[in-house]
């Protein structure tokens, strides 16, 4: 009777929400001519990601939804199997109102207006040159906290591989003047790891301080700036950007960005600045054009990136060109660098993404 009970119970709930799903096939196939010796001059990558959601409104207290996926792939060099993942890409649940979030789970956090050079890419792996514009999650508690039309305030508690829980928050207010937002995050962890999109390494507890603006009026104009520190060191990131639409065919929209970053390590000081310019062009409603090059002033070394992609209702085709440097011309050990393709020479890539 007790087991009726639970089923019919079960059913009725079950029954009261919105259940929906979707999936990401992902057929990625490409070739360089700067192979290592012991590697495959050509790589291929399959993954699919499935996604289960569902919603329940709650008349006027708001809703709740939440979301699970899941991350398989292989990649192969040749024949030969050389790496697979198999893990929850996301898992959360949430409570929203026109006032207020609370999300719980393996999510997604970014924030910040630049494009590609990111001082601010603190919790994502988000990259302009991915076609499935992926990106890893964190296991984290945020709440959005939403006083006025153009004030948000946010605060997390997230929690890394080792259990470690760090908190921070983040204020965004939007006016005719444009919009500004202040982060901060502190994270107690003493094990060595990489932040942001340059995988900077710090292997102590930290804190860290974003400012970021934006205005968009003839041209667009952001800076993003960040300052990271810990007993022993200071790293100061600062990106200036950029963009407008030049009015030629259905236009060209042009984004420049530049960072430049200081890293002092007791008596030990590193500078380096990056820049990037994107172009892209759609053609007609299907096709699109993208040209990227990055520039590392630094170490003299220039990336060029080019995609031509055609988006359908439930596919897209890419055909993506690009030009790095060699292996060789890294001044580090040959065994530190990846085997993989991907980064280096000339390389040809054909991607195909099927979402239903």
């Amino acid at each position: 009777m007790r087991s009726l009970v639970l089923i019919f119970v079960f059913n009725s709930v079950i029954l009261s929400q919105t259940l929906s799903n979707k999936g990401m096939l992902t057929l990625n196939a490409l070739t360089s001519n700067d192979a290592s010796d012991t590697w495959s001059p050509y790589e291929s990558h399959l993954s699919y990601i499935p996604t289960l959601s569902i919603k329940k409104y709650l008349s006027k207290l708001g809703l709740i939804d939440g979301e699970w996926a899941y991350y398989l792939k292989r990649d192969y060099a040749g024949d030969s199997l050389y790496n697979k993942i198999e893990k929850t890409h996301r898992l959360w649940t949430r409570y929203s109102n026109e006032k207020s979030e609370i999300r719980l789970g393996l999510q997604k956090i970014i924030f910040g207006p630049t494009q590609i050079l990111r001082p601010l890419s603190w919790f994502d792996t988000f990259d302009v040159k991915d076609p499935t514009e992926q990106t890893d999650g964190v296991q984290a508690l945020r709440i959005k906290w939403f006083p006025s039309n153009n004030i948000s305030i946010w605060s997390w508690l997230t929690k890394n591989d080792l259990d470690t829980l760090s908190f921070g928050g983040r204020a965004e207010v939007s006016s005719s003047i444009g919009e500004i937002g202040l982060t901060f995050h502190t994270d107690p962890t003493n094990s060595k790891q990489t932040i942001g999109q340059i995988g900077i390494p710090i292997d102590a507890s930290h804190s860290r301080l974003g400012l970021d603006y934006r205005f968009d009026g003839f041209i667009g104009f952001w800076n993003e700036s960040a300052i990271i520190k810990s007993e022993k060191s200071e790293i100061i990131l600062s990106t200036i950007g950029a963009d407008y639409t030049i009015p030629v065919a259905n236009g060209v929209l042009v984004t420049a960005e530049t960072m430049y970053i200081s890293n002092k390590y007791e008596t030990q000081s590193i500078n380096q600045n990056y820049s990037a310019i994107i172009a892209s062009l759609p053609i007609g409603i299907i096709h699109m054009a993208m040209y990227i090059s990055q520039f590392d002033w630094t170490e003299d070394k220039k990336y060029h990136y080019l995609r031509w992609s055609s988006t359908f209702d439930n596919y897209s085709l890419n055909m993506i060109f690009s030009l790095n440097p060699k292996r060789d011309q890294y001044n580090t050990p040959e065994n530190t660098i990846p085997n993989s393709l991907s980064g280096f020479g000339a390389g040809i890539q054909f991607m195909l993404i099927y979402n239903h």
